[in-house]
Order: C-alpha cells, then sequence, then structure tokens
C-alpha cells in the first residue's frame, strides 16, 4: 500500500510542479472581478468543483453549480469555470457557448493545451502539462488530474483566505447548519 500512496503523491508533485504558478493570480483576479462565479464538470471533475464551489462560497463570494435546481441563468459580468480533463465534453462546450453568449467569462481547467472549451475561454489553466496525464498503472481514467486539479484549486483557496484575513470563524458562518 505504501507504495501507491508514493506513487500517488510523487505524480501529483511531478504534475503540480509543471503548473503555471503564474495562473493562479490570475485565476483569483477572474474571481474577484466576477458578480457571480458558476461552476461546472462532468464527472469526478464536478465533484471537485463541488469542492472548490463551497471553498469559494466559505470566502464570501455567490458561488452555483450547474445543474442544481436553484442555478440561475447565467449573464454579463459572470464567471464559468469549467473543470474538464479533456476539455472536449459535449455538455461542458455547450454550457461554455451560453456563458459566451450572455457575455461571461469562462475560465477553463484542464490537463490540455488545446480544447474546444479552451478556444472558447477567456483562460486556460492547465494542470500539468500535455505529457504529464499518460497512463500510469494504478491510476486509472483521469484520477492524477482530478486528484492534482484538488490540490491545485485548494490551494488557491488557502491563499486567498490568508492573503484576504478571512477569519475562520467568519467561514464557519457561512457553512452550512442544516448537515
Amino acid at each position: 500500500m505504501t507504495m501507491h500512496r508514493d506513487l500517488v503523491i510523487n505524480k501529483i508533485t511531478d504534475i503540480l510542479k509543471s503548473t503555471d504558478s503564474s495562473l493562479e493570480a490570475e485565476f483569483v483576479a477572474m474571481c474577484d472581478d466576477a458578480k457571480r462565479i458558476f461552476i461546472t464538470g462532468a464527472g469526478r471533475s464536478r465533484l471537485v468543483g463541488n469542492f472548490l464551489g463551497m471553498r469559494l462560497m466559505h470566502s464570501g463570494y455567490t458561488v452555483y453549480v450547474q445543474g442544481e435546481i436553484s442555478t440561475p441563468s447565467i449573464r454579463e459580468g459572470d464567471l464559468l469555470i469549467v473543470i474538464s480533463g479533456s476539455g472536449e465534453t459535449t455538455q461542458l462546450v455547450s454550457f461554455a457557448n451560453k456563458a459566451k453568449s450572455e457575455n461571461a467569462k469562462v475560465v477553463l481547467i484542464c490537463s490540455k493545451s488545446s480544447s474546444t472549451i479552451g478556444d472558447l475561454a477567456d483562460k486556460t489553466i492547465q494542470i500539468g502539462t500535455d505529457d504529464s496525464f499518460a497512463p500510469t498503472k494504478g491510476m486509472p481514467m483521469g484520477t492524477m488530474f482530478e486528484l492534482s486539479t484538488l490540490i491545485f484549486l485548494e490551494a488557491i483557496v488557502s491563499h486567498l483566505i490568508h492573503e484576504k484575513g478571512i477569519p475562520e470563524e467568519e467561514m464557519r458562518y457561512r457553512h452550512a447548519n442544516m448537515e
């Protein structure tokens, strides 16, 4: 078991070391400039989006996860964050097109330097490089993208909380109280 844990940790470390760190500040600036933030993804990428949505809400942003019954329509001044390893998921391409048609900004978090959603996006944040996600025994079907993206985004939120001086008590106050 230790061998597999080390394999996963080392792979994530390598991927994050090869991710352009200047993108973190650009991502935060896009969030700060947005009236509202919408997050979407498919499968496990959507689960990573749920993590991000909760943390951004704790940090004081107005956040919606696409597909929830109470999610309003996206409009000009809003930001759509798309998490997609391939940048090609048909439904997510449709969401990006809709956001652009409403003059909302789109940021793609992806494993590819080039993709359909990337062509639509105002900014693409590539996690790792095009060569970072070659098939690795014991790490099936996008595992490394989702885990690396989760850690990348958690680190951004940690930095954001620290830089803005958001006290944990304030975050706890925003946290769900009907769990």
